[in-house]
């Protein structure tokens, strides 16, 4: 089973470009982030004609979640992260899909910090702290996947010291991450490329791509229960260099499982 997540940086605009990819890869679930498409302006039809059944939670001009099935209609389990019902950002949805558990996240950039922004991701990843309890206490097969906005380790990013006050990179938002980590979960990524430069974000300015000068902030953890499935994780680098690209590429894990 393949799962793949990609910030497509607006949905409508890029919709060409994400149907190469699903079918050039043909994952298995696709978690899609900052659609930037109202509820009632996403490209269903062409979705499905290409073979995926989608869940979706848009907004107007921002954020917005997506999760794709490739020939099975995903259960959805939960729209919003629970904790706070004041909140009215799309950036989480949750579906079943062949017996496995997927969460899709769009978590907040929280720049400038410190600042009211930087509080509203601090606090949003404390609520999914606690989400990722629920699924660790249960014992199923969970991946949690997106654009997570966190930068984990100096290895991660290209000239890490420009960062250090970036709330990608804070201290606060990588303690954060590891108390998410202690829980359980596996960074499959990095799991499988120990010790490698290996990036999911490169900036449109000051030629990014071209120099690799990236950031590794798009993640997929495994929970214990799926961890020990896990045969291989990757990043599809050369999406990003083609023509009017996302500034992210998709990144993707793979694991033996049978529902």
């Amino acid at each position: 089973m393949r799962i793949a997540t990609f910030n497509v940086n607006s949905i409508n605009t890029r919709l060409g470009a994400l149907l190469q990819w699903l079918d050039e890869t043909q994952p298995d679930v696709a978690c899609l982030q900052e659609l930037k498409a109202p509820q009632d302006k996403f490209p269903e039809a062409e979705i499905r004609a290409a073979g995926y059944s989608p869940i979706w939670h848009g907004q107007k001009s921002w954020n917005g979640v997506a999760i794709l099935a490739r020939g099975v209609e995903p259960k959805e389990l939960q729209r919003g992260l629970p904790g706070d019902p004041s909140d009215e950002q799309s950036r989480y949805i949750e579906a079943e899909v062949n017996g496995v558990i997927v969460a899709g996240l769009y978590l907040p950039n929280g720049n400038p910090a410190p600042g009211p922004k930087y509080d509203y991701k601090l606090a949003w990843m404390e609520r999914l702290r606690l989400r990722a309890q629920d699924f660790i206490d249960s014992g199923k097969p969970v991946v949690i996947a997106g654009d997570f906005n966190v930068i984990p380790t100096p290895d991660d990013v290209y000239k890490p010291e420009r960062w250090v006050d970036d709330a990608l990179f804070r201290v606060e938002t990588r303690a954060a991450w590891e108390r998410l980590l202690a829980q359980g979960w596996t960074d499959s990524l990095r799991a499988t490329h120990p010790g490698e430069t290996i990036y999911t974000f490169w900036d449109y300015f000051r030629d990014a791509y071209g120099r690799n000068a990236g950031l590794r902030i798009d993640h997929l953890l495994l929970s214990p229960s799926l961890a020990p499935h896990l045969k291989a994780a990757g990043v599809d680098r050369d999406v990003r260099g083609r023509e009017k690209p996302s500034d992210h590429a998709p990144t993707w894990v793979e694991f033996d499982w049978k529902k």
